[in-house]
């Protein structure tokens, strides 16, 4: 009991959920002594769900394995590719199965909005239920403690990130993109410098949000901005990070190859937003900005040019998207010099 306890102990210690995820794997290996343990999540768009392995310790694992949040989602395995985890799922059960000459037992994990995904448990024999009972109850406390994560972790009115959040999704981007340079080789032998993954901060503001609530009351105003977040949801992958930040104004970061790609992902947000006819309100438009995540920025750095985009396109119109790095080029806004990579207030 008092492992199970220091177990417990150490999985609630934690506030990020990698690591968090790490320490239930690594705790169910230690309790049960399976082949292995794993957890995957369900991501991606309807009838194009993947497999996303959140961490996964086999007997023998020094460390936990998982994949990129930022993994491209063809890269990942099809969720119908594994249909006793989609069963799991789908009946909110325990699963067990024999495959081969082994077993495995999967548990669904669930939030308090949905079901995301399961633990597989792989072991010799089949899992006794006073193991399963066990698995059970331990899932219930790591449930509860990720409600208190996103209790404190999300808007409380769109269920998207918050502004307190922000800075360390940032800084995780930021280390990923300036990581130390990796090589490859072709089949000359040369060896090759790989280009580190590219990042975008946009910010969206509702363009004339004060007359929203002016007009119809704060009750539909808070329905817009309900309304607005699931736009996003479906305007944007899985693995882009998404925020509001308070009143009418959100923030995305996303990791894409070109400036083009992330300007067209902030189109179609726009365009999907002009066409949504919003119940009592009717149309309404969002001015949006972006710019590339830069080597030195701080959240504060690169959100302010995001932010001179989003002013500029509200002084010339609304309803549009700009670039920071296209208005510096066409001498509309003047690049800001950033004299040290520390800021002081």
């Amino acid at each position: 009991m008092s492992e199970v306890v220091d177990h417990l102990a150490e999985l609630t210690g934690f506030r990020d959920r990698d690591v968090m995820d790490v320490t239930l794997v690594s705790a169910l290996r230690d309790l049960v002594e399976p082949l292995s343990v794993a957890i995957f999540r369900c991501v991606g768009e309807p009838g194009q769900e993947r497999w996303l392995t959140r961490a996964r310790l086999r007997a023998g694992d020094a460390v936990a394995s998982a994949d990129s949040l930022w993994a491209e989602p063809a890269r990942l395995p099809a969720a119908q590719d594994f249909p006793h985890r989609q069963q799991a799922m789908a009946t909110r059960t325990v699963l067990q199965l024999q495959q081969g000459d082994h077993w495995v037992t999967l548990f669904p994990i669930a939030t308090d909005r949905e079901v995301v995904g399961v633990l597989e448990i792989e072991s010799a024999e089949r899992l006794q239920n006073a193991s399963q009972r066990m698995v059970g109850s331990i899932l219930r406390i790591y449930h509860n403690f990720q409600g208190l994560l996103d209790y404190s972790e999300r808007d409380t009115l769109t269920g998207l990130l918050n502004r307190k959040t922000f800075d360390e999704s940032f800084l995780k981007a930021l280390a990923d993109s300036q990581g130390s340079p990796a090589e490859a080789s072709n089949d000359d032998g040369r060896r090759h410098g790989v280009e580190h993954p590219r990042y975008w901060l946009g910010v969206i503001d509702i363009d004339h949000f004060k007359s929203v609530n002016d007009r119809f009351g704060h009750l539909i105003g808070d329905e817009v901005l309900l309304l607005l977040s699931r736009l996003m949801r479906n305007s944007f992958r899985f693995h882009d990070l998404l925020y509001r930040f308070g009143g009418e104004e959100f923030v995305v970061l996303m990791r894409c190859e070109d400036e083009a790609d992330a300007g067209h992902a902030f189109e179609r947000l726009r365009l999907n937003t002009e066409n949504y006819a919003f119940p009592q309100v009717g149309r309404i438009t969002v001015s949006i900005g972006f710019t590339k995540v830069r080597h030195g920025d701080t959240p504060a750095t690169a959100f302010e040019r995001a932010d001179k985009a989003v002013y500029h396109a509200k002084g010339h119109g609304r309803n549009q998207v700009q670039s920071h790095a296209e208005l510096v080029a066409g001498g509309h806004l003047q690049e800001a010099t950033q004299l040290s990579d520390v800021e002081l207030f």
